[in-house]
């Protein structure tokens, strides 16, 4: 794989219309060439402005030493829309659905550290509604590889009624897992083992959204986990712990607003009009504006909290739909889902701490409004 040293971050509004406008002459197919290309940026740090605006929007709390544990893949993804709006990148950017995310953090990452990134194309892959792309990412500091992530892309298009075949090019698994031949998705809480849930996890909601804990019965992810005819909602239970006796899940309503994808876009710079306005939507077949995926699991981890050193998997199963209502679940096995009316999943997933991998592998996991030290004098200012 050949390397290319970035000197800055591309703009991604050119990248983006670059790639709308090469969207209708490419032909995706699992066995299509890609970019065997590395993309490097060195000297990477993080504007503190709008590092603040993304914990507000997706609700972490603002101040911390530390960045999100989702924050690299926007610092990372003005190089991956690089390659996927390259002319040798063969799925159209336009319709490019997010199906899930892997992300392996090894410690704590400073928020006014100078970081390395790096972001390729790990390979193509069938999918028995079109063609999938992995894409790649790493964050080193000091040289040492302290955050990664795989994010798959699916471009839908007609496929053969055979069964899929095997990847042209199979992917390697993140951290500690094998390689999986077939590509597929990380497991998620609908295939996931059944196990008694422990701990409760996570925060009522944020600044950015109504937030109501549910009435009834307590429900863990497991009870959610089983398709659109889930378990009921549930009672906020116990504050996550190390584990605990008698804890029950939690399961949270959270009303977003029709601005989260115009507030979300702005803080991560992904300004894709299917997430900005209902209009501009319906130009891709959406009823309104629908959430970045990002946002969601983003949303999702500010709740549930995560150690320094942890794994996370997410799967993105449907749109949300803005204006909307969702309902946040997680157990205190790690497992959350979220949500919408009728019980539609919409995102499922998991974290795991990482043994042995750095601080905070084996602690309590930091929540959306756990009160820190603040990182900063002004979170206007950018360090330089």
């Amino acid at each position: 794989m050949d390397t290319v040293t970035l000197t800055a971050a591309p703009a991604l509004g050119p990248l983006l219309a670059r790639g709308a406008l090469r969207s209708p002459f490419k032909r995706p197919a699992p066995d299509a060439a890609f970019p065997r290309t590395r993309l490097v940026l060195s000297g990477v740090r993080v504007d503190l402005t709008r590092l603040a605006a993304y914990e507000r929007v997706c609700g972490f709390p603002t101040g911390e030493l530390d960045l999100p544990v989702t924050y690299p893949h926007v610092l990372g993804f003005p190089l991956a829309m690089r390659l996927m709006s390259g002319r040798d990148f063969p799925l159209p950017l336009l319709g490019l659905v997010h199906t899930s995310i892997e992300i392996v953090r090894r410690a704590a990452l400073p928020a006014d550290a100078e970081y390395e990134l790096s972001v390729f194309v790990e390979g193509l892959a069938a999918h028995r509604r079109g063609t999938e792309a992995t894409v790649g990412t790493c964050l080193r500091l000091g040289g040492d590889l302290v955050w990664e992530s795989r994010s798959t892309y699916l471009a839908r298009h007609g496929t053969a009624s055979a069964p899929a075949p095997a990847p042209a090019h199979p992917p390697t698994r993140l951290g500690r897992h094998k390689p999986n031949p077939h590509g597929a998705p990380p497991r998620t809480p609908e295939d996931a083992p059944p196990e008694r849930a422990a701990s409760a996890s996570g925060r009522g909601g944020g600044p950015e959204d109504d937030t109501r804990r549910k009435d009834g019965p307590a429900a863990s992810v497991a009870e959610w986990g089983g398709g659109p005819e889930g378990g009921t909602g549930g009672k906020g239970g116990a504050e996550y712990g190390a584990g605990g006796e008698g804890a029950v899940g939690v399961v949270v309503e959270w009303g977003l607003g029709g601005d989260v994808g115009r507030r979300y876009g702005a803080a991560s710079g992904d300004r894709n009009p299917i997430h900005l306005h209902p209009l501009t939507a319906r130009l891709f077949g959406f009823p309104r504006a629908i959430a970045h995926g990002m946002w969601t699991v983003a949303r999702c981890l500010a709740a549930h909290g995560t150690p320094d050193a942890t794994e996370v998997r997410a799967r993105f199963q449907a749109p949300v739909l803005l204006p909307g209502t969702v309902t946040y679940s997680a157990d205190g096995n790690g497992r959350f889902a979220l949500r919408g009316s009728g019980g539609r999943l919409h995102v499922s997933g998991e974290v795991r701490p990482l043994s042995g991998t750095g601080p905070g592998s084996a602690g309590v996991p930091r929540r959306a409004g756990q009160a820190t030290d603040s990182r900063r004098n002004s979170p206007s200012t950018e360090r330089s």
